[in-house]
Parts: C-alpha cells; sequence; structure tokens
C-alpha cells in the first residue's frame, strides 16, 4: 500500500507520471489476443512433421536421388502458406483489437483523462464504475457502498462491498456502484500476476476437431519413427540395397504425416477469424469458431438483442396521496446522486432535471441481487428506485398491480419509487410507495429477421433477462421469438427447483439473478446442448464464462468483453448471423475434407506393417507419390474449404472422417497387395509396379474427392475436371519426371485398366458396407 495518498482532487503531476515511468514503475501493456509474428513463424515451421520431413530429406540426399526431394517443396510451401496467411490474420485481428480495447479513467493534474492500460502508473487516482474490470491493484480512496466481484480470483461469486482503506485487486470486477482508488501495485507486482493468472480471467475453450486431430499426431508419434526403423531395417538384412531402403522408407514415413491436414486446420481457423474481423467481430480465441460452429442453443438478454437499449420514461403513475411532482423529484435524486450512466439513469436524467436542493449523505448501489438503488438525504430521508416485485412484494393494492400487469403486456419496462424516514439501509423498513415510472425500449428493426434466421438454421433462442418476464415475453413476441408465450419469473424459483425441467418446460426467463443464469446454461448443458450466450453486463458475466460460446457487445460492460468468446464491436446482434454462418463453414468444410488427408496416413501405417514381413519392398518412392499429394488432396482440399456449407456441426468428427477415410485406405492396400503378387509372378519390375500402384492410389483418391464435392455445382465441377486433366498429364506425359514408366504400353494397360475402371466400385461398396456399416456404428471417442 502506498505511504502517502494521492489527492482525490489533483491525481498525479505529469511530472511525477514521467518520474515513475522512468523508474519502471508503469503498468505492463495488455497481452494480445495474438500470437506474436516470431512465435508464428517458430510454430508453424518448428513441427515434429517438419523435423521428420528434414531428417528423411537428409537420408534421401545420402542416395543422390535429389528429385526425391521434390515432397519437400510441398512441405516448405505448406508451411509458407500457413505462416503467412496466420499474419495476416494478425494483423487485421490486432488491428481490431486496438479499437475493442478498454480505457480507465484516472485524474491527473486536477482533470478527468482516459488513458491505456499500459499508461498506468503507481499511485495513479482511478476512477472506476460498474461494470469495469480492476485492471491494477488499488486501495479505496473514496465509495458510493461501491460492491466489487472478486470471484475471478477467488471463486466466490457474492460480492463485497468496499469501504475506505479497503485493498482492490486486479482482475476483480466493480458490479455496483462508484469507486476512486490509488494504484497500489502494477505489472509483474499486482496480485493477479503473482497468483500466475490473467487479468482478464480467460475461459478454456475446448476444440473437439484439435482434440482429435492432436490425438492422432499422437498416436501416429509413437507408430511412425519405429515402424520406419523396422522397415529399413527388414530391408537391409534382406536385401542390402541402400538407395532404395532409404527411398522406399522415406515414401511410407512421409505417407504417414498427415501434415496438410494440421496446416489446413489452422489456416482455416485463421481465414475465418480474419473474415469475422472484417465484419466488425473480434474472435478472442480460434477454437471458438468451432464452438460456436455446434450451437444448437442460444441464449440471450433483451437488452441490446431484441431491443435497442435506448431507452425513455413515458408516464408516470403517483401512488393516492402523493403527485407527479414528488415521485420524479425523488427518482431523479436517487439517479442523480448515484451518478449511474447505464442506460435507465440516462432515460430518468434526460426526463427530469436534478434536485437542487436535495445532497445525498450516502448512497446503496444498484445490485442484480436486489433489484433495486437508493440514496439518504439530509441524514434521515432515504429514497429508492427499483423493481416492483421486489421493493414493495406484498404490498401493492390491486389497482397499482393491474397498472404494471397492463404495463407489462405493452413491453414497457416499470419501476417503483419508494421513500423511508429514516436512513436507507440494504434491507429498508417502513417504506413508502410514492409511485411508478414506466419507461419504453424500442425493438430492433431487424430483430424479426435475425430471430427468423435462427430458426431457420435449427438454432433455438432462449431469452435470459433481469426484467419483468411478462415485459420481456411481450417484446419476445413482438420480434416473432418462438416460444415467446412460455415464460416464468424466476424471482419464485429457489435453488432447490429442478432447473432441467425448467429449462425443459420455458423459453423465457424473467427477473433472473445471475447465478440463475449460469445454472439455466449449466442445466441446457448437462441435456445435451451447445450453448452460446449473449450479453453485455456485469450481471452475464458468469452466464458468459459458463456457457461453450460467450458474445458480448463492445458497448457493454468491460467484465462482459473481458471474458467472452467474441466482441460485437458494433454492439449489433445482427452480426451473429454471419458470424454463425462463417463458423459453421469453415468447420465443416475441414471435417468434410480431413478424410483426404487420413487416408494416405491409414493406407502407409498399414503397407509399412505389412512389408516388414514380405520379402519385396514397398512399393513407392517419395517422387511418386508427390504429385498425387498436391493435385489430389491438397490443392482441391483448400479451395473445398472456401465452399458455403451452413449445417450445424453435431461433432462425432472422427467417426465422419473414418466413415470416408478408411475404406479408401483398405481399397488402396487391396490394390496394392494385388500388384505386390503380380509383381513376383509375372517378373515385373520395381519401377513398374511403383508406378501402377501410385496410379491405384491417385484414382482411389479422386473417388474420395469426388464423394467429399457434392453436392455438385459449376465450381466443383470445374476444379474436378482441371485435377482429373492434371492427374493424367502426370502419368500418362510427364512421368518421366515423377520417375513413373510408361504407360503407354498394351500390357500394361491390360493391368490398370481394369482396376481404374474398378476402384468406384470397390470404393463405394467399402465405404457403404465398411464405412456406413461398421465404422459408423463405432464409439471413436
Amino acid at each position: 500500500m502506498a505511504q502517502v495518498k494521492t489527492s482525490t482532487e489533483t491525481g498525479l503531476t505529469q511530472a511525477q507520471v514521467q518520474t515513475r515511468f522512468d523508474n519502471g514503475q508503469h503498468n505492463l501493456p495488455l497481452k494480445p489476443l495474438t500470437r506474436s509474428v516470431s512465435q508464428i513463424i517458430q510454430q508453424n515451421t518448428f513441427t515434429l512433421f517438419n523435423f521428420v520431413n528434414l531428417a528423411l530429406g537428409a537420408l534421401i540426399v545420402t542416395t543422390g536421388s535429389y528429385k526425391n526431394l521434390l515432397f519437400l517443396g510441398v512441405a516448405v510451401i505448406n508451411t509458407a502458406i500457413g505462416t503467412i496467411q496466420e499474419i495476416r490474420s494478425k494483423r487485421q485481428i490486432d488491428q481490431m483489437s486496438l479499437l475493442a480495447a478498454s480505457q480507465v479513467t484516472a485524474i491527473r493534474d486536477g482533470k478527468q483523462v482516459k488513458l491505456d492500460q499500459e499508461d498506468i502508473v503507481l499511485d495513479d487516482v482511478l476512477i472506476l464504475k460498474r461494470g469495469d474490470q480492476l485492471p491494477v491493484d488499488g486501495v479505496v480512496l473514496a465509495t458510493s457502498g461501491a460492491e466489487v466481484d472478486e470471484s475471478p480470483l477467488t471463486g466466490e461469486s457474492k460480492p463485497i462491498t468496499k469501504q475506505l482503506d479497503d485493498e482492490l485487486y486486479s482482475g476483480s470486477f466493480l458490479v455496483s456502484g462508484q469507486i476512486t482508488m490509488q494504484v497500489t501495485a502494477v505489472g509483474e507486482d499486482t496480485f493477479t500476476s503473482k497468483l500466475a493468472l490473467e487479468a482478464k480471467s480467460e475461459k478454456a475453450t475446448q476444440s473437439q476437431l484439435l482434440d482429435t486431430i492432436n490425438r492422432i499426431i499422437r498416436v501416429l508419434t509413437y507408430v511412425l519413427i519405429p515402424l520406419g526403423i523396422a522397415l529399413f531395417s527388414i530391408s537391409m538384412w534382406r536385401r542390402g540395397v541402400y538407395n532404395r531402403a532409404i527411398l522406399t522408407t522415406s515414401a511410407a514415413m512421409i505417407g504417414m504425416i498427415p501434415e496438410g491436414l494440421v496446416l489446413l486446420t489452422n489456416v482455416a481457423l485463421a481465414v475465418s477469424a480474419r473474415n469475422l474481423a472484417a465484419k466488425r467481430v473480434l474472435v478472442r480465441a480460434l477454437p471458438a469458431i468451432e464452438a460456436l460452429a455446434r450451437v444448437d442453443t442460444i441464449c440471450l438478454d433483451k437488452t441490446g438483442t431484441i431491443t435497442t437499449g435506448h431507452l425513455q420514461v413515458t408516464q408516470t403513475q403517483p401512488a393516492p396521496g402523493h403527485t407527479d411532482s414528488e415521485l420524479q423529484q425523488a427518482a431523479a435524486a436517487v439517479i442523480y446522486a448515484l451518478n449511474d450512466d447505464n442506460e435507465t439513469a440516462l432515460a430518468i436524467k434526460a426526463a427530469y432535471p436534478q434536485p437542487a436542493h436535495m445532497q445525498p449523505t450516502s448512497t446503496v448501489p444498484f445490485s442484480s441481487a436486489r433489484k433495486w438503488s437508493g440514496a439518504t438525504f439530509d441524514q434521515q430521508t432515504g429514497y429508492l428506485v427499483g423493481a416492483p416485485e421486489f421493493t414493495f412484494k406484498g404490498q401493492l393494492d390491486d389497482a397499482t398491480l393491474n397498472a404494471i400487469n397492463q404495463a407489462a403486456t405493452q413491453g414497457l419496462r416499470v419501476l417503483a419509487v419508494g421513500k423511508t424516514s429514516q436512513p436507507l439501509t440494504e434491507h429498508p423498513e417502513q417504506l413508502e410507495f410514492l409511485g411508478l415510472i414506466f419507461i419504453s425500449d424500442e425493438l430492433r428493426q431487424t430483430a424479426v429477421d435475425t430471430f427468423a434466421f435462427f430458426e431457420k438454421q435449427d438454432v433455438q433462442l432462449k431469452v435470459i433477462s433481469g426484467d419483468n418476464p411478462v415485459t420481456v415475453a411481450n417484446i419476445a413476441k413482438r420480434a416473432n421469438l418462438k416460444g415467446a408465450d412460455a415464460y416464468i419469473d424466476m424471482s419464485t424459483v429457489t435453488d432447490h427447483d429442478d432447473f432441467h425441467d425448467l429449462v425443459k418446460t420455458y423459453n423465457v426467463f424473467g427477473r433472473v439473478t445471475p447465478e440463475q443464469k449460469r445454472t439455466l446454461i449449466s442445466a441446457y448443458q448437462d441435456l445435451g446442448h451447445t450453448v452460446a450466450m449473449t450479453g453485455d453486463g456485469v450481471n452475464d458475466v458468469l452466464a458468459l464464462r459458463q456457457s461453450d460460446c460467450g458474445i458480448a457487445m463492445a458497448s457493454g460492460a468491460e467484465a462482459a468483453s473481458s471474458i467472452a468468446d467474441f466482441v460485437l464491436l458494433d454492439s449489433n446482434f445482427d452480426a451473429m448471423t454471419g458470424v454463425l454462418n462463417e463458423g459453421r463453414r469453415v468447420i465443416n468444410n475441414i471435417e468434410r475434407v480431413s478424410a483426404m488427408y487420413l487416408v494416405k496416413t491409414i493406407y502407409s501405417v498399414i503397407l509399412a506393417a505389412i512389408f516388414i514381413f514380405l520379402s519385396v519392398d514397398f512399393p513407392i518412392v517419395p517422387i511418386n507419390l508427390t504429385p498425387v499429394s498436391a493435385l489430389a488432396v491438397a490443392v482441391p482440399s483448400f479451395f473445398l474449404t472456401f465452399e458455403p456449407n451452413f449445417q450445424r456441426v453435431t461433432g462425432q468428427f472422427m467417426q465422419k472422417v473414418m466413415t470416408l477415410a478408411a475404406p479408401a485406405a483398405i481399397a488402396v492396400v487391396i490394390y496394392t497387395m494385388i500388384l505386390t503378387w503380380m509383381e513376383s509372378s509375372f517378373n515385373l519390375s520395381f519401377e513398374t509396379t511403383s508406378t501402377l500402384v501410385v496410379l491405384l492410389i491417385a484414382a482411389v483418391s479422386f473417388n474420395v474427392l469426388l464423394l467429399v464435392s457434392q453436392p455438385f455445382n459449376r465450381y466443383k465441377v470445374g476444379m474436378l475436371t482441371i485435377v482429373f486433366l492434371a492427374l493424367f498429364l502426370v502419368f500418362f506425359i510427364f512421368g518421366n519426371i515423377f520417375s513413373l514408366v510408361n504407360l503407354w504400353q498394351w500390357h500394361l494397360a491390360l493391368i490398370y485398366l481394369p482396376m481404374l475402371i474398378s476402384t468406384l466400385p470397390v470404393y463405394f461398396f467399402l465405404q457403404e458396407f465398411l464405412g456406413k456399416r461398421i465404422l459408423a456404428r463405432i464409439n471413436w471417442r
């Protein structure tokens, strides 16, 4: 704690600020949302696959067969494309991040100034309001009974009321009131840093797709090197031809490496993040794109999604014995005393002037749990403004209740104003009802179309709001939200009620506390739903963290934006239509083309294991397979990832991939074994067998491409035609470049033509019986 308090009137002078900067007593820059350029280059270059490729390349050099190094060109190009694409995406995302970065208000030289968080210095005086996240540690210099949520640090969600000289910790959120604090620790000296936590308490986002790919890589790591060593050793022991042993072993090991799949996934996610940034949507974690693609339920707040959040006082209704003037003056006194800047407060300030003769002596800031705020004046009279159901529960007459219900059916927000003849506390006694204030919230013009879009996309919309459930339901009904009539007042629900039954029964939830929001999200997840949560307030933080995919409005509280997976920079929920489509497009396409890469991996592992026990060499060398891998897999898969594909992602990635890839790999193994038998039976040369095997691999790979390209369109037909012609040129015109024998020989045509014709029916037969009837029923988790 600082030894000398900084004046709340003047703050630090510019000279004092400069001195602290010179002494290194300033805050560290915010952690970037993307990797640095050097990290991108390193993590794309120094991979296990690149290491294996480089090691194999070094061994091939010893054979003098330099054209077999062509596969390294593919690896270099893949790495370069991935690196360049991710750097381009990083730059655009970083630009969007700067726009979304929150600033803090400080007092310097007697003036309030906006500072970036890295410009905060020791002993600075900061002013924090409801919804702000504390960027540094500090001590309270002035407060209006503010409450702080320290759950990111302690796990305790109950807000803590802060008094003068109380300590404040970075990473916590101000959930009510306002605080003037003096900075006591910055950078690595903050409490958060010492606990090795991030000030922005990020969620651990899980990715089924990336987890599965990483699991495949881990398995291959244990299989690839032992198989390669065994294959090379057996070849040298039986035949003793070093060059062929190196080349065939290298071909087998290269075939096992699905480096293109890893690259494709990373590039596709990076491109998707850049596309979303161009749509003014900030992606805080790439795996969140996949989570969004799997979403089938979106829980949203009323404000900012169904309505614009622009509020306006429409009328007042004083209680018997009280006047409009008294009611309006009491409400204005509370709002101006608290100096809140939320939309409700701004609407009341716009409607009523500040009472000149009423000076507050204490305040009780708004709390999502209490649903009211208030202030005491002249140390003897207290006023409060809040939700009628909470402030005057069971105390209102039938006429007033009818007025509240009538307003709710019109979609109006209703505030009750009360008075007590003693200082206001968190549990006021002898409260006198002064009347009601009615506030309207305009419906978003595009809300109807947006909700209709989600309904067509098989995404359920649920409204979870702190407002009156009747009000929320009627506004939802105006927006044509399906199931808007099924609503419930969550203030009548206890912790012992079954929330699973609630989420099955209702679509609109009103008077929801922050803890209940989180529990509702959890209940949907327990029932097997993938849930997205949209919010912009502090009361949404717990639900955003609980959800599979948190989406925050940039104009809302910093607390919400800091833990969300996506931030809508224009605070426009309509942008979610494009966000959902982008997520589905990239994940669906990655899942679709992944099978093309794993075909080679599967048959390479199987064939390598088989040829350890055969008296002949593995029938492929690297140069044979390079053009097939590039033309039949890498190039078309890259273009297919840009195809529109907006179906909801349902998971089961491995199951889908294996039903396509395994039958193709088995087909390759069958044809390879037949040709290996023919090599020994008809005295075919090794080069001839290699050529025929690779030709059949190309045909099977093309059949897989045909399957994953469905449904066909002119774009895909054109791509397939180009791939077919390119493969024809490789095998029948430029075969010599790739160490392929001349296929314009009738005795060879008698072998390969029937086989080529059979590849399509054989693959589809295996795909139907092995893939759909056996592999599709296996639990691949």
